[in-house]
């Protein structure tokens, strides 16, 4: 074939297709209904809610419309200690304070990128990123980490959802619309020749004007507040006047330096067993980095099982829109046959899924169950998703083990469950992987 394309070779495209009858029959079909139901493999259907080892959890939460997954997906992997302490069958958290103090966290830590980088042309590529969102709703562990330490938590009840934290685009439209006008202010300000203490100066002002919006669209976050409940005995209990920090403090108790993540990215530029971190990935400024110890998938998949079977659910990140029967709640690497379907085949592996950026972390739950065999190996996992009631079995999804080795790329577990080797690496300096990595993509 030449450079440009030629009625003749229209003509034979025309041809073979018309050639094999399987594509007028997928023609009609795909003309007529979405591709996924034509594609659909009601084999991959056969997964039942059914495992060896669950961990017993309440209603699945909603996030409703808005970028918060990793954060619900923190708070969900808290939830359970705090029911247990207060003796509750249900219970959530305050997702919508959090959110407050990730936004304002946020906007201080674009402040002080748009500062450092002030020497760059606007054009750079590193500006344009930081540039191009902002603010944005997701996540990764660490941050999660870093405002919880920072700011502690709070019943829901004590600063509920709001129409914005439910539904985030129209406050995030006019936080990104102030971000970029700050932006422009800031470098104004260098270009004048005035000195950093002039753009500090601004940018004083400029996170007042961050806190006015958000508790416009979020509410005021509680300083101290009285909390009282009604345990499963019906017993009343009241707790005096704490603060946040008190709160995570006597209902959790976690220890937040005990977890570590661990991500699996099979590609050339990032070893196993080594220790990675993103550029202006994060949150709270002087807060934890974000750090990723990058291993093989077994390495992985063993210390999920081995937190579950001790009844610990497992934060998990993941592209949560490859191969995912979403009414019924499945996870399955075999879900829909494309191949079938178009009568070509699909050969991307993992790494060069995320090479040529057909794959990236799109979502994060929580893994709450799994299913071993005779000998100790995964055949499905229990997913406790953010999505509400209506999906799957109540709002829990079924991932298969391939479904796992393919799309499923970040864990957090326990550092007990690494290898001395491993344990070792922590120490090591991370490896610093450029902004549009990835491994970041949750956070964006």
């Amino acid at each position: 074939m030449e450079k440009h394309i030629k009625i003749e070779d229209i003509a034979h495209f025309e041809a073979a297709f018309d050639t094999d009858p399987k594509n007028r029959l997928a023609l009609n079909a795909v003309t007529q209904n979405p591709v996924g139901v034509i594609a659909l493999n009601r084999k991959a259907l056969n997964q039942p809610h059914v495992f060896s080892h669950v961990i017993e959890t309440p209603e699945a939460t909603n996030q409703e419309s808005s970028g918060r997954c990793w954060m619900f997906a923190g708070l969900n992997t808290f939830r359970l200690e705090a029911m247990k302490r207060m003796n509750l069958e249900a219970f959530e958290f305050s997702q919508s304070y959090l959110m407050f103090w990730d936004k304002l966290e946020k906007a201080n830590f674009f402040l002080e990128n748009i500062i450092e980088t002030r020497h760059e042309p606007l054009n750079s590529r590193i500006v344009m990123w930081r540039l191009s969102d902002p603010i944005p709703d997701g996540g990764q562990w660490d941050m999660f980490v870093n405002l919880v330490r920072k700011y502690g938590l709070v019943p829901k009840s004590l600063m509920p959802e709001t129409n914005s934290s439910s539904a985030s685009g129209p406050m995030n439209t006019i936080l990104v619309s102030k971000c970029r006008e700050c932006a422009r202010r800031l470098r104004e300000i260098h270009e004048s020749g005035a000195s950093p203490e002039k753009m500090y100066e601004a940018k004083s002002e400029m996170m007042s004007e961050f806190y006015k919006i958000l508790t416009i669209h979020l509410g005021k976050p509680p300083s101290h507040f009285f909390w009282e409940w009604r345990d499963k005995d019906k017993k009343f209990h009241r707790k005096g006047n704490m603060t946040p920090a008190e709160f995570f403090k006597t209902y959790i108790d976690a220890d937040l330096d005990e977890m570590v993540c661990l991500i699996n990215s099979p590609t050339k530029d990032k070893p196993f067993n080594k220790l990675y971190t993103v550029q202006y990935l994060g949150n709270v400024l002087c807060g934890q980095p974000v750090r990723y110890l990058n291993v093989d998938i077994e390495t992985m998949k063993k210390a999920a099982a081995e937190m579950i079977v001790e009844n610990r659910p497992v934060w998990f990140g993941c592209d949560v829109g490859k191969m995912l029967e979403r009414e019924r709640g499945i996870l399955d690497a075999d879900a829909y046959d494309y191949e079938l379907v178009y009568g070509t085949s699909f050969r991307f592996d993992k790494a060069a899924r995320l090479d040529y950026g057909h794959s990236r972390m799109t979502h994060a739950m929580v893994l709450t169950g799994v299913d071993l065999d005779e000998e100790n190996k995964p055949i499905k996992w229990r997913v406790e998703n953010s999505w509400g009631t209506k999906i799957g079995d109540k709002g829990y999804m079924v991932m298969t083990d391939r479904w796992f080795d393919e799309y499923l790329y970040e864990i957090i577990v326990s550092k007990k469950k690494l290898s001395p080797e491993l344990l070792n690496v922590l120490d090591t300096e991370p490896t610093v992987l450029p902004p549009w990595d990835p491994m970041g993509a949750l956070a964006n």
